[in-house]
């Protein structure tokens, strides 16, 4: 039970047979597995990507594992470049305090807090000699930090790479040592890094950590390409594809409800706390007719009622129900009074005086789409106008709905 749900949705694994041997021992034993995960505070606003990690680190915790939230405060300050093509430019102690506050003080929406051990690496790594820094790094060769992607990428363009760069995945293994952390988890973009700290453990006398890798989640514009894959970019907020955990349930409902109805198994798998075998009936369900938006609104249901409390998870269903459902219309449309002149105002100008579009163009281009509704009826004719003293109950769009009440005044 425990290692078929703890390698769901796991990218890399080193070495499975050994996992398998240490939750057996661990089950004899009474001792739970200490697993580490290790985030630099460089940004302290998390989306659901970032919970994809978490989620796996509070699934060892409902296992009975120990889990240690390592907070890279000395190697934030040095600056990891991984899966960029330059340097990371390192961080003040001020920022990197104020950035790791904030961060835990989300992650605990997803942690157990009381089963959670929080620990800085300065706690070790500030206390090392010059020597001590010599001795790490004659522990590893220029040759194997350069089988990492982009030292290699940067080395064959000629590009800088600077020295203290190399120190950094010699660091992160360090920590593991000074933990002795038998699981280390994190994205597929920090590989490298986890494989150094297994390497190192056992030249320090210690027992070699399980390395194991999620994947990146792809952000909510994401679709499946002809062989069924998720192609996308990854979530991230500059890419404006992302759900965060700190938004208001509505917009979080909204959002997931956007996901593709292919790619919502994939958030399925990352992030939800069903197990394999009801997240298989489900997916089942609808192969068999069942209407996929269900299975959105049932994933939708479980984020917004995780980050903001059931009731307030079931109160966004029924408002996105009331906005966005066919037919239906919502409790609070706004009342909006449009100016005119004469004796009716053209529909695609109050669509757009009342911003329901941006434009007038955009306004007539989505009446003769078929995307606007007045009054209930879908209206096609864009020389269509607004009667002078009338109010109108106007719709724009399908997936994404606007209304309004638009009152025709002078």
């Amino acid at each position: 039970m425990q290692i078929a749900e703890l390698t769901r949705g796991i990218v890399d694994l080193h070495v499975r047979s050994e996992l398998e041997a240490r939750l057996a021992e661990s089950a004899k034993t009474g001792k739970p597995l200490r697993i580490k995960a290790g985030f630099d505070p460089t940004r302290p606003d998390l989306h659901l990507g970032h919970t994809v990690l978490m989620q796996k680190m509070r699934q060892f915790q409902d296992f009975g594992h120990h889990v240690l939230f390592l907070i890279g405060d000395f190697t934030a300050m040095v600056g990891d470049p991984t899966g960029k093509n330059k340097a990371r430019p390192p961080l003040s102690e001020e920022e990197v305090r104020a950035a790791a506050r904030t961060y835990f003080d989300q992650a605990k929406k997803i942690l157990d807090e009381h089963k959670t051990e929080i620990r800085y690496n300065s706690e070790w790594l500030g206390k090392l000699s010059p020597l001590d820094l010599v001795r790490l790094m004659a522990k590893s060769t220029v040759s194997r930090m350069l089988e990492r992607k982009d030292f290699r990428q940067r080395f064959e363009e000629e590009r800088p790479i600077h020295q203290h760069e190399f120190l950094y995945p010699l660091l992160q293994g360090y920590d593991s040592v000074a933990i002795e952390s038998d699981v280390e988890l994190g994205g597929t973009d920090q590989l490298f890094n986890l494989l150094v700290g297994r390497d190192l453990m056992p030249q320090y006398g210690k027992r070699g950590q399980i390395v194991m890798t999620v994947p990146l989640l792809e952000g909510i514009n994401a679709k499946l390409d002809a062989q069924g894959k998720v192609v996308g970019d990854k979530m991230s907020k500059s890419a404006d594809n992302y759900v965060g955990i700190d938004e208001a349930a509505d917009e979080q409902y909204r959002k997931l409800m956007l996901v593709d109805d292919g790619v919502i198994w994939r958030y399925f798998e990352l992030l939800s706390t069903k197990s394999t075998q009801e997240i298989a009936a489900l997916r089942a369900e609808v192969a068999q007719g069942r209407n996929p938006k269900e299975a959105k609104k049932l994933f939708a249901d479980e984020i917004v009622g995780r980050y903001h409390g059931e009731a307030e998870g079931q109160r966004a269903r029924k408002a996105w129900d009331l906005k966005f459902e066919a037919d239906a219309t919502p409790d609070d449309v706004p009342l909006v009074v449009v100016a005119c002149d004469g004796a009716e105002l053209w529909l695609p100008k109050a669509l757009a005086e009342a911003k329901l579009v941006t434009t007038t163009s955009e306004g007539r281009r989505m009446v003769e789409q078929g995307g606007v509704e007045v009054d209930g009826a879908r209206e096609s004719n864009p020389k269509r106008a607004l009667a002078k003293g009338g109010t109108f109950l106007v719709r724009v769009g399908s997936k994404n709905r606007k209304f309004a009440r638009i009152q025709v005044g002078s």
